[in-house]
């Protein structure tokens, strides 16, 4: 009888063996598999335990805080600034021009170029939202009004009454369409200059001639507002000046914007980029220094583009206002410009076709051509040149650019695809290939995304523009970032009708914090990890431009997704996560997959540095 209960005994112990080695050997096929299957999803309740998309179960977060709990360098938690830097801006940040005692030429408006913070000196920390904020309201009504508690700054309200740029209304601030020489609303100003131009039916995009527009010193933006109706996009700038929330509101409104500053460095565009430059009362000093910053403009003119300029400069009949008239058009007939017409409050200066007027002229005559050695589409970090930068020989023979008209120029092969050693079977290619991608990612997020979600969308990573070109049929607007080192291809975007600024993503960006809806980084992490940069402080620097209620779409490397996977607990960006294995395409970086993670809105109960 012991005999029997023993081999019982140890039939028992074999039995419940074998169930642990397969209880355990299920554990590691769960846990291996789900490096290759699409698993990871989830919607705060939105659906079950179901993927929208792929179906299939999906992995609860509890994978990521036990990643946390095990792995030391995977912070539980990321330290929340304090509130005063709730609109901190690192690169534009003042108060570090006096702690590093920097000498900025005040003249020259260098204090408002970029500063960026040493590493030692950076704010490692989530930016909190002002006290009271609210999810933006969105486009096409935030075009005119929006929450005053995320931007509570009156004081443009009442310095600018008299101009209809901006009316505190209650919980809500609204902006009329007004600006310095428009009061009247913008509408009518873009229709004045169209006419003025004698374009057919008074409209100012010229049969999709003009399409990109660079507003200088743009206010509030109402400018760039309303030329969204006229098929023209405008690159709005202003510096972080007195009027220092003037960009932070336009973004809030939805309208494309950036902040800069006409100081002594380029601007961040390639040469030959818009077909209108707009400066309507922008405060700018023309005739500094042998008109650098004319010719600035000049640079960034494509052939036979226009300078409107509205300020009493064109107008007034002083003695002071009429000196620099006659400086600045003898300026302009040096640099070959010719007035196209000239009225009321607003002149309209045309730049020439080609070549022909600056070969014509008197030698010695200033200011002088560029050397043949500069390249006008360099501009990170590159100063200014008092010099005209002639047409390349092509465009100089064709007396133009050669685009099409818009919207066939977003999809057709420009012709300075040859600078970058690009053929026009490749661009079309790549532009199949993201519109593809974009159908992916929209069909990854259609439980969560409703109609009308996204207004400013940042690709981080732009290449030849296809990402934005693909969201050609959805009500947003597109900042594409180049990298410093694919720079050149920054041409192209503006050529598709496009807009877009170089950066280097080991630095901040020169924006506000929550001013985009959507960031995709293609590749940007696997760049800024070979040149030595922090994957921690970009992901802080991209929760810092995210709204709250915002997604992000990271397709990088496998290693990579892994890692930044382990953050979004301590981000904040839990709200709503999808990874993927996509298709592999003739432009994957070797094996890839894709991280959609949403932002929460947070504000209250957390601790501040």
């Amino acid at each position: 009888m012991k005999q029997k209960n023993e081999k019982l005994y140890t039939a028992k112990q074999i039995t419940s063996a074998l169930i642990a080695f397969i209880f355990l050997l299920g554990l590691l096929c769960l846990y291996y598999g789900s490096s290759f299957v699409p698993a990871l999803s989830r919607s705060d309740g939105e659906h079950d335990g179901t993927d929208p998309v792929l179906g299939g179960n999906t992995r609860d977060l509890d994978d990521l805080f036990e990643d946390q709990e095990h792995n030391p360098e995977v912070p539980k938690s990321i330290p929340i600034c304090d509130i005063k830097h709730s609109e901190l801006i690192p690169c534009l940040d003042r108060n570090l021009i006096y702690q590093l005692k920097l000498k900025p030429n005040l003249t020259l408006m260098e204090h408002y170029e970029r500063h960026c913070p040493p590493p030692e000196r950076r704010f490692n920390c989530l930016i909190p939202p002002p006290i009271g904020y609210k999810i933006p309201i969105r486009w096409p009504e935030s075009r005119d009004e929006v929450w005053k508690a995320n931007i509570p700054h009156t004081h443009l309200a009442q310095e600018k009454s008299d101009q209809n740029w901006m009316v505190v209304n209650g919980e809500k601030i609204n902006f009329p369409g007004g600006g310095t020489h428009f009061h009247d609303g913008a509408n009518k100003y873009i229709v004045s200059l169209a006419r003025m131009l004698k374009f057919p039916n008074d409209k100012l995009h010229n049969g999709g001639n003009i399409r990109n527009v660079l507003d200088v010193g743009c206010g509030v933006a109402s400018f760039g507002a309303y030329l969204l109706s006229h098929s023209i996009i405008a690159m709005s700038i202003a510096p972080n000046d007195v009027h220092e929330n003037q960009i932070q509101f336009a973004l809030e409104r939805g309208i494309p914007s950036t902040l800069g500053v006409l100081g002594t460095k380029r601007l961040p565009y390639p040469s030959r980029s818009f077909e209108l430059a707009h400066c309507s009362r922008c405060r700018i000093d023309w005739l500094q220094r042998d008109g650098i910053l004319l010719l600035e403009l000049d640079r960034l003119l494509r052939p036979g583009g226009y300078f409107a300029y509205s300020s009493p400069e064109a107008y007034a009949l002083d003695p002071e206002n009429r000196r620099i008239w006659n400086a600045m058009h003898d300026l302009l007939r040096r640099m070959c410009w010719r007035v196209a017409v000239k009225k009321d409050q607003t002149v309209i200066w045309q730049k020439p076709l080609g070549n022909g007027c600056y070969l014509k002229r008197d030698p010695g005559t200033q200011p002088p051509l560029c050397s043949t050695g500069d390249d006008p589409d360099a501009t990170w970090n590159v100063h200014m040149k008092a010099c005209i930068a002639p047409y390349p020989g092509r465009m100089h023979k064709e007396r133009g650019s050669g685009l099409v008209p818009w919207p066939k120029r977003l999809t057709a092969a420009p012709p300075r695809l040859e600078d970058i050693g690009v053929s026009p079977e490749q661009f079309h290619e790549d532009t199949n290939i993201w519109q593809f991608r974009v159908n992916e990612y929209w069909k990854q997020m259609k439980s969560v995304v409703r109609k009308s979600y996204f207004r400013n969308v940042m690709d981080m990573n732009s290449n030849l523009g296809g990402f934005g070109a693909a969201l050609k049929d959805t009500d947003v607007w597109v900042m594409n970032v180049a990298p410093v080192n694919m720079s050149a291809r920054l041409k192209i975007i503006y050529d598709r009708g496009l807009i877009g600024t170089v950066h280097d993503w080991c630095e901040a960006f020169s924006t506000y914090p929550r001013t985009y809806d959507l960031l995709h980084a293609w590749g940007v992490f696997s760049e800024i990890q070979e040149h030595g940069c922090s994957v921690e402080d970009l992901l802080i620097e991209m929760d810092r431009i995210l709204r709250p209620d915002g997604f992000v779409i990271i397709r990088d490397k496998p290693l990579i997704i892994n890692y930044i996977r382990k953050f979004v607990i301590a981000l904040r960006w839990d709200r709503w996560l999808s990874e993927v294995e996509p298709r592999s395409d003739a432009l994957s970086l070797s094996e890839e997959r894709v991280l959609i993670a949403r932002k929460k809105l947070w504000s209250e109960g957390v601790s501040a540095m």
